[in-house]
């Protein structure tokens, strides 16, 4: 296959919410979303047409919020990108707590990349229904505003889940990602998702996580939500770790769809 010329040529498939909403024994179920601090798009002209809710705050905010959560109580582990920290436009709510919360999870945290003091608290976030066992976060290489949250589930042959937005240059993803692979070095098992802003492809031929060990767990479209044909939210795992239930979720409550993911755990050794 020529990966340059395929790049640009995702196919759409996507799955309902609710076949993952029963996990089997034995398997830890994860989701990666850009949440796009709870506004729903639907058209290009969305982005102009209610360019006022990343400022302003709007009823409809909580309302998308509250599905959000929904959806969010069937995984074990959730990755959220473009989160708001606590700001006038979301109420001075802190959508990854809230989001925890209204998906009965006990663990949170939230990870502040841009502060703009009262107007806006640009955030990652990481929920959990396990207690981690340490987490880090860092600054990534580059322009301000990037971050990566590094959360160890287990002492013993722990689980290495790292979640990222990464920036839009492909020089500065470079940049991030060779970060991205000393941190994830020494740990057999790993798991990484966010919104890459690449496609799988890239990450795994031709950028420095090339020979790391890692395989994509899917090369769908998930944006933008309304029309998917870029493949830019991702999650990637350890080859070693069998996936058994993977999909791009119909559920366009922002400008990108979520991705899910289901594993093995503990990996079979045999």
């Amino acid at each position: 296959m020529n990966r340059a010329a395929s790049a640009n040529r995702f196919p759409v498939h996507l799955c309902r919410p609710d076949d993952f909403h029963a996990s089997s024994p034995g398997h830890l179920s994860f989701l990666s979303y850009n949440i796009q601090v709870g506004i729903q798009t639907r058209h290009y002209s969305d982005y102009f047409l209610r360019a006022w809710q990343h400022v302003w705050p709007s009823r409809n905010r909580q309302a998308n919020l509250d599905r959000i959560g929904d959806l969010l109580r069937h995984f074990d582990v959730v990755a959220l990108q473009e989160a708001d920290g606590g700001s006038f436009r979301s109420g001075f709510v802190n959508q990854v707590e809230y989001l925890a919360k209204k998906a009965d999870q006990p663990y949170w945290y939230q990870q502040l990349n841009r502060n703009l003091g009262p107007v806006a608290q640009h955030s990652n976030g990481i929920i959990s229904r396990f207690p981690p066992h340490e987490i880090n976060t860092h600054t990534l290489p580059g322009l301000p505003g990037r971050g990566a949250i590094v959360v160890k589930l287990g002492d013993s042959e722990p689980l290495l889940v790292v979640m990222m937005h990464l920036a839009l240059s492909r020089r500065a993803q470079n940049q991030q990602l060779r970060f991205i692979r000393n941190l994830i070095a020494l740990y057999p098992n790993v798991i990484l998702m966010g919104d890459m802003n690449t496609h799988s492809l890239r990450l795994l031929y031709d950028s420095p996580l090339k020979d790391s060990g890692l395989k994509s767990a899917h090369a769908r479209a998930t944006f933008p939500s309304w029309q998917p044909q870029r493949c830019l939210d991702q999650i990637l795992v350890s080859r070693h770790l069998k996936i058994t239930r993977m999909g791009v979720l119909d559920f366009p409550l922002s400008d990108h769809l979520p991705v899910a993911i289901e594993i093995e755990w503990p990996p079979n050794k045999n």
